[in-house]
């Protein structure tokens, strides 16, 4: 079996996928820090949900997934201030939600959905 990287963004608030919002996967490597005690990040992909608020292709998958610390950061302010149902709202505090995740078997799946909302989100190792 190929490992893989997967999400799907969901709009708690309208009930309905996200569409358009911008992400980016970053490998932060094997361990937590480096020398310096800061995360030395590589930036793997920048990736736009469809219209079913998933990515067209798997983020990553196969040989260029290795074991480390990985962290997927979803645009969620901007995917706010332009959401019409969200309009008599006056916005979210989240701009940027990161979740940071460890990958041990880079031959399994890893699917890691947001569940957003404009008071708060929620995320889960999906199936």
């Amino acid at each position: 079996m190929s490992g893989r990287i997967t999400t799907h963004v969901l709009d708690l608030a309208g009930g309905k996928p996200v569409i358009g919002i911008a992400i980016e996967l970053w490998y932060l490597g094997k361990t937590a820090a480096n020398a310096d005690g800061l995360p030395a990040p590589k930036l793997i992909g920048a990736y736009k949900t469809n219209n079913d608020g998933r990515v067209d292709h798997p983020l990553l998958e196969g040989d260029d997934i290795k074991p480390g610390i990985y962290e997927l950061i979803f645009a969620a302010g901007e995917f706010f201030r332009r959401s019409a149902h969200l309009a008599a709202i006056e916005g979210s505090i989240f701009e940027w939600i990161p979740i940071r995740f460890h990958i041990n078997d880079a031959n399994s799946h890893y699917h890691v959905p947001l569940l957003v909302a404009p008071g708060g989100y929620s995320t889960y190792r999906g199936s």
